[in-house]
């Protein structure tokens, strides 16, 4: 059985940095397509970045862009979300899925397997 572990999150003030890490077990992450979600209080659940074996660049949402990194190290099989220049409005529970596919897609029912969630707070 696959299980996300995510860990990471806290409280950041505006312009603050905080990275979050996702190791799934049961699999490696060569053979996922790994994706960053988050929902904020009332809003829907977004897709904030991705990254898979066949993807070529990594996907990120314009919102993230230019602040945000995704990379994966296979020796620690763990995939990272670092998040430079926090604003506000990044603050929401961020969630680490997994689809057992080479490439990302932004459509959250399409991810087989989540994290628990781990919650982001930009504040001042």
């Amino acid at each position: 059985e696959v299980q996300l572990v995510e860990s990471g999150g806290g409280l950041v003030q505006p312009g603050g940095s905080l990275t979050l890490n996702c190791t799934p077990s049961g699999i490696t992450v060569h053979e996922l397509a790994i994706g960053w979600f988050r929902q904020a209080p009332g809003k829907n659940r977004e897709a904030v970045s991705c990254i898979a074996t066949s993807q070529g660049a990594p996907y990120y949402a314009d919102s993230v862009r230019g602040r945000f990194t995704i990379s994966r190290d296979i020796d620690e099989n763990t995939v990272y979300l670092q998040m430079d220049r926090l604003k506000f409005e990044d603050t929401a529970v961020y969630y680490c899925a997994a689809l057992k596919a080479p490439l990302c897609t932004g459509n959250a029912a399409m991810y087989d397997f989540w994290g628990q969630g781990t919650q982001v707070t930009v504040s001042s």
